[in-house]
């Protein structure tokens, strides 16, 4: 075993950051491992702290005492500077319980409204796209409004004599409430089903000077607005109009609007044309996963639950292959990814840029691969890989 001390790495602020791990379910605890291994290398060598707590939350948990995420719980999670998250998802449990009382409570009720999905093709990562202009653009998406929003019923009337049909909606977020009264008539006898989708003026803005300032930050000329306002024209030409309002605060940044069905043959056919790309929820969930796909998979993409001026939550974007638990084989770089994320938006930004290039070191050396890349090296052992570049690099910023 060789150790290697090297020299403090002297940051503009050296602080201590609390954070709160939740592991999650599946693979969750191994990627986190690893997540945290890089962030101790990132300790060593810039004088930077952080502090742990781990909590419980997720499947386990849930089948042991049938709660989930207790208030108790997320006010304390709210007290740290940042939460890291593994995964969530397990067969035991019915689909939507983790979801949305874990994951969607988190995000809501800490007014995480910036989900961040960096989109990234990384040196000997294989794309599915023959592309020699590379993939490097970012995909926003608004987090806590749209269609996701709880706010839906199930009328189920085969048995009822009434065509008529009411029910009360209610969403419940951190800067307001909302409640609508549905008294609905269908003149055919079938059960049917009503979501409504909710946005409002400011939640848009907000997102678009998010959208715009990382535009700025990362020297991106573009910001590219995605919707469907042909054919939802309520939501999404209010969703048109903010962004056109904030666009003018950015003289410097030029703009463009896109249907969502068009956006994805244009990230097949010419994704090194973005930026940095907004979208509502519902779209930007989708879409994203497409801009994970195109720049070498789910083992490769990282994201962010933020709220810039609160807390805000770190994962990667894949499940939890509760298949692969316990097999030291998962990939674990967008959980590290995640963690360089963090770092960034804790003003530690040449942090971050270390992590991002000490994954990048490793893959342009081509030694260290998992599975999913056709190699046969486990998830720790990428992370020891990933954290020792931590330790090279660092040698040579002054």
């Amino acid at each position: 075993m060789i150790v290697i001390v090297l020299p403090v790495v002297l940051e503009a602020k050296v602080k201590n950051y609390s954070i709160a791990v939740l592991e999650g379910d599946g693979i969750g605890p191994e990627i986190i491992r690893e997540g945290l291994k890089v962030l101790k290398a990132v300790e060593e060598v810039s004088g930077v702290t952080f502090s742990t707590t781990y909590y419980p939350y997720g499947a386990e948990h849930y089948l042991a005492t049938g709660e989930v995420l207790p208030d108790s719980a997320l006010r304390e999670l709210e007290q740290n500077n940042a939460i890291f998250f593994g995964a969530a998802g397990d067969p035991r449990v019915p689909p939507g319980i983790l979801e949305i009382e874990l994951i969607l409570k988190i995000r809501f009720l800490l007014d995480q409204y910036i989900n961040l999905r960096p989109i990234h093709l990384f040196p000997n990562v294989v794309s599915p796209l023959r592309n020699d202009k590379g993939i490097d653009f970012y995909i926003i998406r608004e987090n806590t409004e749209d269609f996701y929003n709880g706010m839906g019923h199930r009328f189920d009337v085969r048995n009822d004599n009434s065509l008529r049909q009411q029910c009360v909606l209610e969403m419940k977020r951190k800067r307001y409430r909302a409640q609508v009264s549905i008294d609905s008539q269908l003149d055919i006898k079938e059960d049917y089903a009503i979501t409504l989708g909710l946005m409002t003026r400011g939640g848009a803005e907000r997102v678009f000077r998010y959208s715009f300032d990382l535009a700025r930050r990362k020297g991106k000329a573009k910001v590219t607005s995605v919707d469907k306002a042909n054919v939802i024209p309520h939501l999404y030409t209010l969703w048109r109009e903010a962004f056109s309002e904030v666009s003018k605060e950015y003289p410097d940044i030029s703009t463009e609007f896109t249907f969502v069905d068009a956006v994805t043959m244009w990230f097949v056919k010419n994704p090194e044309n973005f930026g940095v790309v907004v979208a509502p929820n519902l779209f930007g969930d989708i879409i994203s996963d497409l801009g994970a796909g195109i720049s070498g998979g789910l083992g490769f993409a990282a994201g962010a639950n933020i709220n810039p001026g609160g807390v805000s939550m770190f994962e990667p974007i894949h499940g939890s292959a509760p298949k692969y638990k316990g097999l030291n084989i998962a990939n674990p770089i967008a959980t590290i990814l995640s963690g360089g994320i963090m770092l960034e938006e804790l003003g530690q930004e040449r942090l971050g840029r270390l992590v991002r290039e000490a994954v990048t070191a490793v893959l342009r050396d081509n030694v260290v691969r998992t599975k999913d890349m056709g190699g046969r090296a486990t998830t720790s052992e990428m992370g020891d890989a990933i954290a020792a570049k931590v330790y090279e690099i660092s040698r040579g910023i002054e």
